[in-house]
């Protein structure tokens, strides 16, 4: 039996979003009975399309095969993208043996939020997933294409390629991941070094060691930030082959899985008999579906943004309360960094997404009639892939736990209900995540300090300024003040804060992505303060209310929210290091609730 509370809101999400969605597959019906994309090009347009082709040049202009449509987001920047470099040569030779072709069809930009963490870089992340998507739809829409692949893992860029695949949605979409890095040091250390650097007792020599120790080789990094929650994302709602997410890089399964997933992707194209296309796979269950896989493992609060956006792309309308009434109904079954101390590479070896899936689904929390690349039915994510002979076979995953520190049954787990709750109040609407706090922080009331970025903060730290309990507020971090970064560099001043026994919140209309920790944030404001929210209002002193256990965001002061709203020089954040180029996406930018999308 499907829970109540998942059929309650699978219903009003299709009742909300029927003349959206409706539409939307009307648009796919019809590009889909065109027929073979290629069929309706120019011999000179098909012959431009195939020079580049090398051996396979005959076979695209003479015969019926599937070609496969490659988007890449390889750079060997990204310690997540570097395994991609082989990627096009493993599925071109997949395509070829059953008979297909696969091309290039573009390369998207990707950049790591690790790297630009705190510098002005940070305020093109979020405007990076529209770009990607444009950039992916600009590669498809050459139009020769059977079926695409799309390989890219992190932040912001499996939603732009979401995004992408649902603009062109009579296509089958497979996502092929490049999996984690191999475990270096644990996240917990690296979070105790941080924090001794935050609070001077480490040097930057330690530091940067510590750092290099855990960031050491090719792969996803292995806590569970925004990059794995995609992984996680793209199994639960069918995108991905059953047990592909959390396979290590360059090894002989993950090369298999590749290969297997380029000839699944000829498979089910409309030449066979088992046309999927992405259309049909990313429809409102398969995105409960997600949700309910975000709460279950504890993940990205950047997929409140992310997921809405996506489903819009798709005609389907999400919003906060969804997340947050289905939040109710799961169970928190993961402890992986940062709400514990295991990365993702202990997750999967304790069962990791097979074991998830196969305990969500007894418990009525998952709907398990969706279509997805593997087939009908979710039932097949909870196999496990297995080399065996040189190819992927997959046999039945395990039933039981082989960690219960890490991983636990439904009937088990480590908190009744998941990590994320939406915030509501004279502050306006906000989220939280607090699978990683404390229940004796889950309410903080104190005096606020009002900040407008984050540098600020750090230095009134150093300077010794917080003595007593408060709630930081930074604003004008919204995405049409700056681009929304996220406040990461945050997350060690606050807990040494917390550390010290003072009661302390966080309230930003900016991010803090999946790496939030410990301390209770309240984030995504909305409306943000250069739109006039209510956050714009208050002034330090004002005592504000932050409340996890039930949803609510206030400021407590007499008359505080009738004051006129602060203005902020937001002069320096319209230049330098290609924020020139965003002025566009900043002026016609949506709100955070509503997938804070310009597309």
């Amino acid at each position: 039996m499907l829970n109540e509370t998942v059929t309650r809101v699978t219903d009003r999400i299709i009742e909300r979003s029927a003349q959206g969605r409706q539409a939307y597959l009307a648009r796919m019906r019809g590009a889909a009975d065109d027929g073979p994309a290629r069929a309706h090009l120019s011999c000179s347009g098909q012959a431009h399309a195939f020079a580049g082709a090398g051996p396979d040049q005959n076979a695209l202009a003479t015969k019926s095969a599937g070609n496969i449509g490659i988007i890449t987001t390889y750079n060997d920047m990204l310690s997540a993208h570097q395994p991609f470099e082989r990627f096009p040569e493993l599925i071109r030779d997949a395509a070829r043996a059953v008979g297909g072709t696969a091309q290039v069809a573009g390369g998207v930009p990707a950049m790591c939020d690790g790297v630009t963490q705190g510098t002005p870089g940070m305020e093109l992340s979020l405007f990076s997933r529209d770009v990607i998507a444009m950039a992916a739809g600009v590669g498809l829409s050459h139009n020769t294409f059977d079926s695409a692949v799309f390989l890219g893992v992190c932040d912001k860029i499996v939603p732009g390629l979401v995004i992408a695949a649902q603009a062109f949605g009579h296509l089958p979409a497979i996502f092929l991941p490049a999996g984690p890095m191999t475990s270096g040091i644990s996240n917990d250390e690296k979070a105790v070094v941080r924090q001794k650097f935050a609070s001077g007792d480490a040097t930057r020599e330690e530091l940067m060691a510590s750092e290099m120790a855990a960031y050491h080789g090719p792969g996803t990094c292995t806590f569970y930030g925004t990059a794995n929650t995609n992984q996680m994302l793209m199994e639960f709602m069918g995108l991905h082959l059953p047990g592909a997410s959390f396979v290590n890089p360059n090894t002989p399964l993950r090369d298999a899985l590749t290969i297997a997933g380029a000839q699944r992707a000829l498979a089910i194209s409309h030449l066979g008999d088992e046309y999927t296309p992405v259309c049909d796979v990313l429809d409102e269950k398969a995105y409960v579906n997600g949700i309910v896989g975000l709460h279950a493992t504890g993940g990205s609060t950047n997929l409140l943004i992310h997921l809405v956006a996506m489903a819009r792309a798709g005609g389907i309308v999400l919003d906060w309360q969804d997340f947050s009434d289905l939040a109710d109904v799961t169970p928190l079954l993961a402890r992986v960094y940062p709400n514990g101390l295991a990365d993702v590479n202990h997750f999967h070896a304790a069962g990791g997404l097979g074991f998830m899936i196969g305990q969500l689904l007894s418990g009525g929390l998952l709907h398990s009639d969706v279509k997805t690349i593997a087939g009908d039915g979710l039932e097949r994510y909870t196999q496990d892939p297995k080399l065996k002979q040189g190819s992927v076979e997959w046999v039945a995953g395990p039933t039981d736990t082989l960690n219960d520190k890490i991983l636990r049954p439904v009937s088990e787990p480590f908190q009744p209900t998941g990590g994320l709750k939406r915030l509501a109040g004279g502050l306006g609407n906000a989220v939280t995540k607090v699978s990683a706090v404390k229940p004796e922080h889950h309410i903080v009331e104190a005096p606020a300090r009002i900040f407008h970025d984050q540098e600020s903060v750090k230095e009134a730290y150093k300077n010794g300024e917080f003595k007593e309990d408060v709630v930081v507020v930074v604003r004008f971090q919204g995405p049409k003040a700056n681009g929304m970064p996220e406040l990461h560099s945050l997350t060690p001043v606050l807990a040494n804060l917390q550390a010290k026994g003072l009661k302390v919140a966080l309230v930003t209309d900016g991010r803090m992505s999946g790496a939030s920790g410990k301390v209770l944030s309240a984030i995504h404001v909305c409306p943000e303060a250069l739109d006039g929210g209510p956050i714009a209002r208050i002034q330090d002193g004002d005592v504000i209310r932050v409340d996890a256990q039930n949803g609510a965001l206030d400021v407590m002061t007499p008359g505080a929210l009738d004051r006129d709203c602060v203005t902020a020089d937001m002069s320096g954040n319209a230049h330098g290091q290609g924020r020139d180029l965003f002025a566009n996406f900043r002026m016609t930018v949506g709100t955070a609730d509503t997938g804070a999308s310009s597309i």
